[in-house]
């Protein structure tokens, strides 16, 4: 029997190509380690992994952490990869889209300090339960500041009025 004589379903994958995909997988558990406790709590997970996954806070020796590691590698191999990388692109997105969302209000921010009154009137038509008094006395503040060099506190204050008006 020749190597061309053997179909593709007989051929095995190679040594480094199974040490490659047990790698992914410790970088996959890794990454489930590095998130909070609330995230964690998204992935469908088998109990065995998420006891693993809690005892790797305990251990601090570098040669033990490098073989739980390669245990929680091994574990991650039985798990739904396909519904744990869902969770992942989900996690993704809405963290995509909450920077998306604060990049506008930073954009709000500036416009409101840049042009006054005519982004002011702009800002209440889109969101017209803002606090008016305080959103101009916080907006003077700031251009005051900017124009005299100082640290931006009014526009940090006028950043958290904004975000606190958007719901955000």
């Amino acid at each position: 029997m020749t190597q061309d004589d053997l179909s593709p379903a007989d051929e095995r994958p190679s040594k480094s190509q199974l040490k490659r995909e047990m790698q992914a997988l410790q970088q996959l558990g890794e990454q489930i380690i590095a998130m909070s406790e609330a995230q964690r709590a998204r992935f469908p997970l088998s109990d065995d992994l998420l006891r693993a996954i809690e005892e790797t806070g305990r251990i601090k020796a570098r040669e033990a952490r490098r073989r739980h590691m390669q245990y929680v590698g091994k574990l991650m191999r039985g798990e739904d990869l396909d519904g744990i990388q869902a969770v992942f692109e989900e996690i993704e997105n809405e963290t995509l889209r909450r920077d998306h969302a604060f990049h506008r209000l930073e954009a709000w921010r500036d416009r409101l300090i840049a042009e006054g009154d005519a982004a002011v009137e702009a800002f209440v038509d889109e969101f017209p339960e803002v606090d008016r008094q305080a959103l101009r006395q916080l907006i003077r503040n700031a251009r005051r500041e900017r124009d005299q060099g100082k640290p931006p506190t009014n526009a940090r204050r006028l950043f958290r009025l904004i975000r606190d008006t958007a719901g955000l």
